[in-house]
């Protein structure tokens, strides 16, 4: 995080008191995937900047239900101080600014379990290599009456449904185009009452800020309009869930490592390497990705979930589905992880790809062969002979895949990766033998702002 001087700092007061803003919030991204944070009146800017707020360790541990995890790195004795990262600030409309907060020790240095250091560790080590990278996020969400009963005439991807909410769409362009975010498309979806945004790539620490930043938008407006924003994985029994994929590209000294070489689809060796260790490292690492009680049920072949271990062009049951670069493809070529879902922490979640990535770059893995079928119409033996695994289908086998993994636990370290393991394990504990029905109505709204 860069400190910002004094002279900046009082430069930044005066700025947004002249623009009518009165408070700043702040906030983090907890192990639960939650969105929990603090606001102050903008003349403590250098003091949540400097010194932060404070937050009693159990920040970390928060569960989905407000239950605390314990942990012995977790306890009710000592404070953390929740730091806003200025340099990322943005005015919002209403008299609000937004900032990400680091989490800092008493000492001032970032505590080990916050994940916007950890992924900004990862996208550091990447550096290190002579590497650039962007990120794209995407999020499908559920739009919900808070009064009312749903309609019942869904139409995929139809224009009606947009027109419905077209108020609120109108609100939300406007909101993001203010906040910097890029919005490049923002549509009805497959499931009902679901809709789909994407935004612009960024470095992946910022466009991890947007995603975080995005549901906040999205909420604001909703309210706005008489709605409610759905982000869970699964909002609905028996309904089709929604996801928070994100898209990776690469480059070195300017040259893309997946177009322009001798490789498939002109993948350069150290760009098959980086699919190579995502695909290798998904089995273990996908409770950091997908890691709720409901994710397993989004999660599932034929729901293009990307619940196979496998990558391939445009394949939308593959976990890694190929963008190449064409005439279509603005961004150039691209990976899409497509298992990840809206319950996991977006920090978390791409900086998991990026070790990943590192993985196969440090192994100097062998891009695998690519799957141009449907995995879910091969057999077992035929998935078995190109070595297609599907990502564990449980909750509890993804969260034993994660805790043994040495690859998790030697990037995210002790404390975070328990901490992580600890709130997922509360939920399959607490929760794991509810009804679809009630676990889908109690979380609906779980990761919402």
């Amino acid at each position: 995080m860069r400190i910002l001087s004094q002279t900046e700092i009082e430069a930044m007061k005066e700025g947004l008191e002249a623009g009518g803003v009165k408070l700043l919030l702040t906030s983090i991204v907890d192990s639960a995937g939650v969105i929990r944070g603090k606001q102050v009146p903008v003349a403590r800017l250098k003091s949540v900047h400097l010194a932060g707020l404070g937050a009693s360790s159990t920040w970390g541990v928060f569960c989905i239900d407000n239950e605390v995890a314990w942990t012995p790195d977790f306890t009710a004795i000592g404070d953390e101080r929740l730091r806003a990262d200025l340099s990322a600030l943005v005015e919002l409309e209403g008299g609000l600014a937004w900032a990400p907060a680091d989490v800092f020790g008493q000492d001032g240095e970032p505590t080990a379990w916050c994940s916007r250091a950890f992924l900004r560790q990862q996208q550091g080590r990447l550096e290190a290599l002579g590497l650039d990278m962007l990120a794209g996020g995407e999020l499908e969400f559920s739009l919900i009456p808070a009064e009312g009963p749903l309609r019942d005439d869904w139409q995929s991807y139809g224009v009606g449904p947009e027109l419905d909410v077209q108020g609120f769409l109108f609100d939300v362009e406007a909101a993001f185009g203010n906040a910097g975010l890029g919005l490049e498309q923002l549509h009805a979806e497959y499931g009902a009452h679901q809709y789909e945004l994407s935004l612009s790539p960024a470095l992946p620490l910022q466009a991890a800020d947007k995603l975080a930043l995005a549901k906040i938008l999205l909420g604001r407006a909703a309210r706005r309009h008489g709605l409610l924003v759905s982000f869970s994985p699964v909002p609905f029994a028996n309904g089709v869930g929604n996801g928070a994929h994100l898209h990776f590209s690469f480059t070195r000294d300017g040259q893309p490592l997946f177009s322009g070489h001798e490789g498939p689809h002109g993948i350069s060796r150290e760009g098959g390497a980086i699919i190579a260790g995502v695909v290798s490292g998904l089995p273990e690492l996908v409770g950091l990705l997908a890691p709720s009680l409901l994710s397993p049920m989004r999660l599932q072949p034929g729901h293009w979930s990307g619940a196979y271990a496998c990558w391939g062009m445009e394949n939308r049951e593959a976990a890694v589905r190929f963008c190449a670069a064409t005439s279509g493809n603005p961004h150039g070529a691209n990976m899409e992880v497509k298992c990840i879902d809206g319950s996991a922490n977006p920090y978390i979640a791409a900086g998991a790809v990026l070790t990943m990535a590192l993985d196969g770059l440090a192994r100097d893995m062998s891009l695998p062969d690519e799957v141009g079928n449907d995995p879910v119409k091969m057999s077992h033996e035929e998935r078995a002979a190109l070595g297609i695994s599907q990502l564990p289908p449980t909750q509890g086998e993804m969260l034993e895949a994660l805790e043994n993994s040495s690859l998790a636990r030697g990037a995210l370290g002790d404390m975070l990766l328990d901490a992580l393991v600890a709130v997922r394990r509360h939920e399959m504990r607490t929760y794991g033998n509810t009804s679809l029905e009630d676990v889908t109505r109690k979380f609906r709204f779980a990761w919402s702002v």
